[in-house]
């Protein structure tokens, strides 16, 4: 394998990575910024009690997520440097 390839390998698991923890930070932000909104409200059953879901619970499983692929993409690419 030629060395550029491990090379872009690894540049796209660093992407995937930073792309991950961008996203699980992002969730964390959303999930405090909702909670602390709740706690401000005078008449919090009317929130609690919608069927909508907040969202931040799937931003942060995709973080995980693509932190998990970013990892394994740079697992696979320094392999590939050190035995190819």
């Amino acid at each position: 394998m030629p060395p550029v390839d491990w090379f872009i390998l690894m540049g796209m698991g660093g992407l995937f990575l930073i792309l991950g923890i961008a996203l699980v930070v992002w969730g964390k932000r959303e999930e405090s910024g909702y909670y602390n909104s709740l706690s401000t409200r005078t008449d919090v059953r009317k929130f609690l009690e919608r069927e909508s879901r907040p969202r931040f619970e799937s931003l942060k499983v995709g973080g995980w997520l693509a932190i998990t692929v970013g990892l394994v993409m740079i697992a696979m690419g320094s392999v590939f440097w050190l035995w190819g």
